[in-house]
């Protein structure tokens, strides 16, 4: 995540700087440094905010799971069906995605999902 999708995203929560910290668990300083893009966004920081944002759009009636989105055929297999949870298959591990069938773990997980309209949909 680059620093403009970082103060994006903090709009679209409707936070400022000093609450987003509060929320992430982070200094003030921190949310400075990563809007001005003199730190890099941890992993889990950027996780956090994907989660925040689409736990804000829970009520949205045009959130489109995954599985529908892809037209997946494998989705009884994979745990974003099993759970329920096609808005967060960036979120999950072990999902069995067509671009996700090499990732090895899940922070190169996010890397491929961040190319992914699911996630994309969110900013």
């Amino acid at each position: 995540m680059e620093k403009k999708e970082f103060a994006v995203a903090r709009k679209k929560l409707g936070k400022t700087q000093k609450q987003l910290s509060q929320l992430l668990g982070v200094s003030l300083k921190a949310i400075h440094s990563y809007e001005q893009g003199w730190r890099s966004i941890p992993s889990h920081i950027e996780r956090q905010l994907y989660f925040l944002l689409s736990s804000q759009r829970r009520n949205d009636q045009n959130r489109e799971m995954c599985w529908d989105r892809k037209k997946c055929e494998r989705k009884e297999e994979c745990p974003a069906w099993e759970f329920q949870a096609g808005h967060l298959c960036w979120f999950l591990c072990g999902t069995l995605c067509d671009c996700c069938s090499t990732v090895q773990n899940c922070k190169n997980k996010m890397e491929v999902c961040k190319e992914c309209d699911v996630l994309t949909s969110l900013l």
